[in-house]
């Protein structure tokens, strides 16, 4: 079978595209060909189909091989919560980093399911209950202002380990007016969307360099999760950011002209 030649102008089209699918393959090496094109069309306004990314990207061996002898296998399990709204369930967990100057430092992650926006993230050398509470509050003092009790229910999942089970976590959840959901034993589903923001963390920030610093850690930190709430396209959403679907949600300033009486 004779394989069909490309036209001049799709070969042109393909030069122009490929050093920019180059680009953030190199920038974001665990993004595959979905995620890539999303980013142009969504993001940069690139009018480009999904399988011309793909096909470039297996020519230039852009794409991840799979391995079937590696995959997991799962059981049925309980479904895990869902929310398709902004601050209604969120999601806590933690992971460490190594520091060479330092050892290990350990970061805890508050993720909104709904909008897919890191509310909040605590750096710290020790992984106890305050660490916990402290990424927490800082979640609920960012997006709750005015106080959680005025603003509606919030439900948090994590997982069965002892800080979020511990006396001091659950009084403090039930006096900010947090509904705790933990998930079942042997379930990692449970807190999925949580560990997954995790594993894209780690596999674009922190398994690509050695940390020599802690400083330097945090610094880097900060613009990833800056720039991850503010460019990163979430398929559950429709390829929008986190900011755009949170604000949409948000009540719009009356227009209404009223008339000023004077006496």
């Amino acid at each position: 079978m004779v394989k069909r030649q490309r036209s001049v102008q799709v070969r042109q089209r393909d030069q122009a595209l490929l050093p920019r699918v180059q680009q953030l393959k190199a920038d974001h090496p665990a993004w595959g060909y979905r995620r890539i094109w999303a980013y142009l069309k969504y993001r940069e306004g690139l009018l480009v189909n999904k399988k011309r990314v793909y096909r470039l990207m297996r020519e230039h061996r852009l794409l991840a091989h799979q391995t079937r002898r590696l995959r997991a296998s799962r059981t049925p399990l309980r479904p895990k919560p869902h929310s398709d709204r902004p601050d209604e369930l969120w999601g806590i967990d933690m992971t460490k980093i190594l520091v060479a100057s330092w050892g290990w430092m350990y970061l805890h992650v508050v993720l909104d399911w709904g909008s897919k926006k890191i509310v909040g993230y605590e750096l710290s050398r020790q992984s106890k209950t305050g660490d916990w509470l402290q990424s927490l509050q800082r979640a609920v003092n960012r997006q709750f202002p005015h106080g959680l009790r005025e603003s509606g229910k919030l439900r948090l999942v994590s997982d069965n380990g002892c800080q979020p089970t511990s006396v001091r976590f659950m009084q403090e959840c039930r006096a900010l007016g947090v509904e705790q959901i933990f998930t079942s034993y042997d379930n990692p589903k449970g807190n999925a969307d949580t560990e997954r923001v995790i594993r894209t963390l780690k596999e674009d920030l922190i398994w690509p360099r050695e940390w020599l610093a802690v400083e330097e850690l945090e610094q880097a930190l900060a613009r990833w999760v800056d720039e991850y709430n503010k460019d990163y396209p979430h398929s559950a959403i429709g390829y929008q950011t986190s900011q755009p679907f949170e604000a949409s949600f948000q009540p719009q300033p009356s227009t209404q002209w009223t008339p000023q009486f004077t006496t």
